[in-house]
């Protein structure tokens, strides 16, 4: 497998309505998770990893989570990184 690939996925997350705050908190300070919008009950994320296996495990465990009531992927795509580097982190083309 290549170390030259990025995988980007989002997910929505549907939680108790008293704890999207908290769950939002807690997914935000997951390695690879960004929080990109909140809502009554629905969280929606980005996560990235270096393979699919590491999107999935996180999802898993996204929907383990106290407060969490559904965890679904909507969308996941592969992408090749550039070489060019502009903040010391490669970037996906």
């Amino acid at each position: 497998m290549s170390n030259r690939r990025h995988h980007v996925s989002s997910a929505v997350i549907v939680t108790r309505p008293e704890r999207t705050g908290d769950v939002a908190a807690r997914l935000a300070a997951i390695e690879g998770v960004e929080v990109h919008a909140t809502g009554p009950s629905k969280i929606v994320v980005v996560i990235e990893g270096p393979h699919s296996g590491v999107l999935g495990e996180t999802l898993i465990g996204i929907s383990g989570m106290d407060g969490v009531l559904a965890a679904h992927m909507v969308f996941e795509q592969a992408l090749e990184i550039e070489e060019t580097i502009d903040d010391d982190r490669p970037h996906a083309a």
